[in-house]
């Protein structure tokens, strides 16, 4: 049930919200709102994975 819930989760992120890899940000000069949507994409994709 929760593996399942946050498959979705990583859906929906994937289709809102941006890709921070793919634009090659370099983290260290990320302001603090991208690493929380940083932060956010990988939590939920190590839920969604394991």
């Amino acid at each position: 049930m929760e593996k399942r819930l946050f498959s979705v989760l990583a859906k929906i992120n994937k289709a809102i919200l941006p890709s921070f890899t793919k634009r090659r940000l370099d983290l260290s000069k990320a302001s603090k709102l991208q690493l929380l949507i940083f932060g956010w994409r990988l939590y939920v994709t190590k839920k969604a994975l394991g």
